[in-house]
């Protein structure tokens, strides 16, 4: 009697768009349905194995991603052991089963990983609770009387939790709410200002004081000019006779900026000769 096997891709997300491939002594690289295997989607099935079905398998998709490999061995007469083909995520339960050709039931068998006994499992499997990184590695199983399985590797992947993803944007809390800088900035705007404003202060009293001083300049200037035509008219003043009486009177008119004033000099003269 010939064993079969079914090969099934799938992952968390879906499980369409995967294809087994395989690589073994006579092929590489070999979809299954080219020339070996029946293709159904993303399933496999090898309804007769032989010592050629021997090798690599592993799915992989339209996009070029794929997952690790699993290896199958066909011997003649021998015990196999089933394990997922696919990386199982970690935490999840792993069942292990060995089966012998004859006979087709369930025996007691025992389970090695890395070549360590791991158990036994009375119907023939084991089950590995809540997996972890430790526990990939290579198992097989072995039936008394009827032998030992190849190796198949099982291979564990880690869980992508939403709270391990890192956020772009830092939490609430610690950022500050929208608008805040607004009043910082008018502080600093008003305490410029103000700066400004006492810098002139200075200046405009500099200015204003300038500007009182050249009015009192321009008056003293002023002045001595007077004073200076007040003694140039003086000096061609000539002496006004008056024609009345003996006496001769000269007449002076001084001249002030503020108050006009008059002075008259009477002087004897002498007396004129008899007529």
């Amino acid at each position: 009697m010939r064993e079969s096997v079914t090969l099934i891709c799938e992952d968390e997300n879906r499980s369409a768009g995967w294809t087994v491939r395989r690589n073994t002594s006579r092929e590489t690289r070999k979809p299954c349905g080219d020339g070996w295997g029946e293709n159904d989607g993303s399933t496999c099935y090898i309804s007769y194995l032989f010592t050629s079905d021997t090798g690599l398998y592993w799915c992989e998709s339209g996009s070029s991603s794929s997952s690790s490999s699993s290896s199958i061995s066909v011997l003649k007469g021998s015990v196999i052991l089933q394990s997922p083909v696919l990386p199982v995520m970690e935490g999840d339960d792993v069942t292990l089963s060995c089966r012998a050709r004859n006979p087709t039931h369930n025996l007691p068998a025992a389970f090695y990983k890395d070549g360590s006994f791991i158990g036994d499992g009375s119907a023939g499997s084991m089950t590995l609770l809540h997996v972890s990184s430790s526990d990939e590695g290579l198992y097989k199983c072995s039936i008394s009387g009827s032998g030992e399985s190849p190796s198949s590797r099982v291979s564990v992947k880690g869980r992508v939790s939403s709270t391990s993803i890192p956020s772009s944007t830092p939490p609430s809390s610690i950022s500050p709410p929208p608008g805040s800088s607004f009043p910082s900035i008018i502080s600093v705007a008003a305490i410029f200002i103000f700066l400004v404003l006492l810098s002139l202060i200075p200046l405009v009293l500099l200015v204003r004081r300038c500007f009182c001083r050249k009015p009192e300049a321009e008056e003293g200037k002023d002045g001595e000019k007077e004073i200076r035509e007040l003694k140039t008219f003086i000096n061609q003043l000539q002496p006004i006779r008056s024609s009345r009486g003996t006496s001769t009177c000269v007449l002076y008119s001084a001249l002030r900026t503020d108050v006009h004033q008059g002075r008259i000099v009477c002087r004897a003269s002498a007396a004129s000769s008899p007529i």
